[in-house]
């Protein structure tokens, strides 16, 4: 498990940095309209290198904590990323913690 992101919660969702090896990335989750039960409840846009969209994000529920779940994507990776944004604590600050999926036995 890695944290490849700190974020803060705004008026329009959540801005902040990603930073992996090969990425660092001014981003934005934004609420987006749901066409369906399975569309996305956020988009996610990175903003450092002029506009564009880069995934998207579901709300979920874990024990009573809430989370989004992240999928991110590029042209330039093996894999879509799978993450989570999770409340970092008890602050306003939130991390975007990626796990390595693991192959199945």
């Amino acid at each position: 498990m890695a944290t490849i992101g700190t974020f803060k919660r705004d008026e329009f969702g959540f801005t902040g940095l990603i930073h992996t090896l090969t990425l660092e990335a001014f981003v934005a989750i934004e609420p987006t309209e749901k066409r369906g039960d399975k569309s996305p409840d956020y988009r996610v846009y990175v903003k450092s290198s002029g506009p564009g969209e880069i995934g998207a994000a579901w709300k979920r529920n874990r024990d009573g904590q809430e989370y989004l779940s992240v999928r991110i994507d590029d042209p330039t990776f093996p894999a879509p990323l799978d993450c989570r944004l999770v409340r970092n604590g008890s602050g306003e600050e939130y991390a975007l913690i990626w796990d390595r999926q693991r192959a199945r036995d």
